[in-house]
């Protein structure tokens, strides 16, 4: 398959690759730069910062950010993106089943869902997330459109 992904941790070995990646300029509006989200995430104890890999080429071509927020106990991604470059070739749509993977995987606190916000005109990111299983919920406060998966009980 020639678009197998892989999640990495970031640390101080792939961080500078990670602020490199950029979405396009239409996108940028939309979604906060990977080093903003990278100073955030230095103070948010239960998130993960990942790298998106393709594992054909072992090269950074993504980013994202989740976990579980300390506002509300629930998970969220607070970032999903894929560098302009490598766009429109279905690795938003695998990285976000990682993402989600992952998350069941880990999730040892019986934490129900998982929430997500987006630009209401970011059209693109919401077809990833809708085809993901995620349903549209209410508009927040700062006008993103709030999106939720329920997690199954693992028991």
């Amino acid at each position: 398959m020639g678009n197998a992904i892989k999640l990495r941790k970031i640390d101080e070995s792939n961080w500078k690759e990670a602020i490199n990646l950029k979405v396009g300029a239409e996108q940028e509006e939309y979604v906060a730069s990977n080093v903003y989200s990278l100073a955030q995430y230095q103070f948010l104890k239960d998130f993960k910062a990942m790298g998106i890999y393709s594992e054909e080429e072992d090269r950074m071509i993504g980013f994202a950010m989740y976990g579980i927020d300390p506002d509300d106990g629930n998970y969220w991604i607070y970032r999903l993106m894929v560098d302009k470059g490598e766009q429109g070739r279905g690795f938003g749509k695998l990285a976000l089943q990682l993402i989600v993977e992952d998350i069941k995987a880990n999730n040892d606190k019986d934490i129900p869902c998982i929430i997500l916000g987006f630009h209401p005109e970011n059209h693109i990111a919401k077809g990833i997330y809708l085809k993901g299983g995620f349903v549209e919920t209410e508009m927040a406060p700062w006008g993103e459109q709030l999106a939720r998966l329920e997690l199954k009980k693992m028991r």
